[in-house]
């Protein structure tokens, strides 16, 4: 079996955790499969979109696959290895140019949320459920990871889901920011087809700058930079804008 299935139909690609006999847990080598995928993606201009789903109604991601890591307890260099390969998979999803949306059904509970965290948008099922649980495993959870929820929940809620390692259902996760969307587990897919596809018709451009610059601002950028500015004044003499103008005074759709 092909643990990790990449399907890359431009301007959209869906990406698929392939475990569902493991509730879609993630080894060393599946994270690293993910840095791969990620590069692949990156380097693809036609794409404008990325879906990240898991196999199975059963899970998300259960995150790092624990047995792996129960079993490397005595080698501290592998397991160091084993958990860089974690972060260096979340922070590559994390930094995709394009818009990336996790499409959550059951589980998506620890290293596995934290890669639904890495993602700009979560839709989620109602049968799905959250928790992010170091604290039920005497680990701790990285500043990288610390700091999406911190993001998208607040000091506090992110303070009290940490301390506790509880679970949290859908509407829990939707009422404090965790997720986007809860969608009819029958309806999932399509939903999160129809949100990638609405945004590959934007303007690119203007879509990876927005992500950018909002994801500058999270990192504490609160003052113009070279690098924002430039997408601001490069956008007035872009392709994208003539057919935007030029669409708008015609009263018709844009093509971008």
């Amino acid at each position: 079996m092909t643990e990790l299935l990449t399907d890359i139909h431009p301007p959209v690609a869906r990406v698929t955790i392939n475990r569902p006999e493991k509730r879609n847990a993630l080894s060393s080598a599946e994270w690293q499969g993910l840095c791969a995928i990620a590069a692949q993606l990156a380097a693809d201009p036609t794409l404008r979109a990325v879906l990240l789903q898991g196999a199975g109604e059963a899970a998300f991601s259960a995150g790092a696959d624990i047995a792996e890591m129960h079993r490397n307890l005595s080698d501290p260099a592998r397991m160091q290895s084993m958990q860089q390969a974690v972060l260096d998979a979340q922070a590559d999803w994390q930094r995709l140019p394009m818009p990336t949306i996790a499409v959550i059904r059951g589980a998506c509970t620890g290293g596995g949320c934290g890669l639904a965290l890495a993602c700009d948008l979560r839709l989620a099922s109602p049968d799905a459920f959250f928790a992010i649980t170091p604290a039920k495993l005497g680990i701790a959870y990285s500043l990288a990871d610390s700091k999406r929820l911190h993001d998208l929940v607040g000091p506090s809620r992110a303070k009290e889901i940490l301390y506790t390692g509880r679970r949290l259902g859908a509407e829990e996760a939707l009422r404090i920011g965790l997720i986007n969307e809860i969608v009819a587990a029958d309806a999932l897919a399509a939903r999160a087809d129809s949100l990638a596809r609405e945004i590959a018709g934007n303007a690119g451009n203007s879509v990876r700058a927005a992500k950018a610059v909002v994801d500058m601002i999270s990192s504490g950028v609160l003052a113009e930079t070279a690098e924002s500015r430039r997408f601001y004044d490069e956008s007035f003499s872009s392709p994208e804008f003539a057919e935007g103008a030029r669409a708008f005074i015609e009263k018709r759709p844009p093509r971008f």
